[in-house]
Order: C-alpha cells, then structure tokens, then sequence
C-alpha cells in the first residue's frame, strides 16, 4: 500500500472536480470537460497507488479502470464513463483535436460539461468508497 501517494493523488482529484464545476458555472465549458477528466484519472491513479502500485503512465480512463478492476469488480459498471471521458483529453484542449474550423471554447457546450462532470462524479465516488473500507 502506498497511502500517502493514495491521499496526495484523491485530494487533487476532489479540486480537480470542484474546478470543472467552476468552470461550468463560469461558461468554460471546455475546460469543465478537461478538469472533469483529469479529476477522474488522477481518483483511479489514487486508487491504483493504494493497492500498491508506483507507477503509473497512462491517461486513459479506460485503461485505468481495466487496472483497477484488477483489484475491485465494482469498477467494471463504470466503462461508458470511461470510454466517454477518453473522448476529452485531447480536443478539449486543442483545436486540432477537432474536425473542420471548431476550437475548444467554441464546440463544447454546458450540456457536454455537465456529462463530463456527472462521468467523473461517479468514478470519484466509486474510487472514495474503496479507500474508505
């Protein structure tokens, strides 16, 4: 067990979430999105290093979430999050992740940062319910 990384990695998960609701509030929907995904990658990373693991490279949800069910059968329900969330990382960021002439802060909506944040909500959750047992 590596709780200490564990506790460093799920407080920055928390304000992670708590920044993409900011962000969401503010109408900068594409970095609710973004601060959403980072919010869920860093609670599963905080997962993985509290059953021990060291070191961890991936940014994929969905990746993250296949190492985690490794050690937890609760994180299987939790795919389509992950799936959803992978499709973020990138465009939410860049105007070359997106097709034709659209930028981040043009395409994305409150509708897509609510979906995001609601995704990364649920990960969150299910990832503070295994470190608290």
């Amino acid at each position: 067990m590596n709780a200490k990384e564990s506790e460093r990695w799920i407080k920055q998960a928390r304000a992670d979430l708590r920044g993409a609701m900011d962000s969401l509030k503010t109408g900068h929907f594409e970095w609710a999105c973004f601060q959403a995904q980072q919010s869920a990658e860093k609670a599963l990373k905080s997962f993985l290093y509290w059953k021990g693991l060291r070191s961890i490279l991936t940014h994929s949800i969905r990746d993250l979430l296949r190492e985690c069910t490794k050690y937890k059968e609760g994180f299987q329900g939790l795919s389509r999050e992950g799936r959803f969330l992978d499709t973020i990382y990138i465009p939410s960021r860049y105007p070359n992740g997106l097709p034709g002439e659209n930028y981040p802060a043009d395409f994305y909506t409150e509708e897509d940062g609510k979906k995001c944040i609601k995704s990364a909500d649920l990960i969150l959750k299910e990832v503070e319910r295994y470190l608290r047992n």
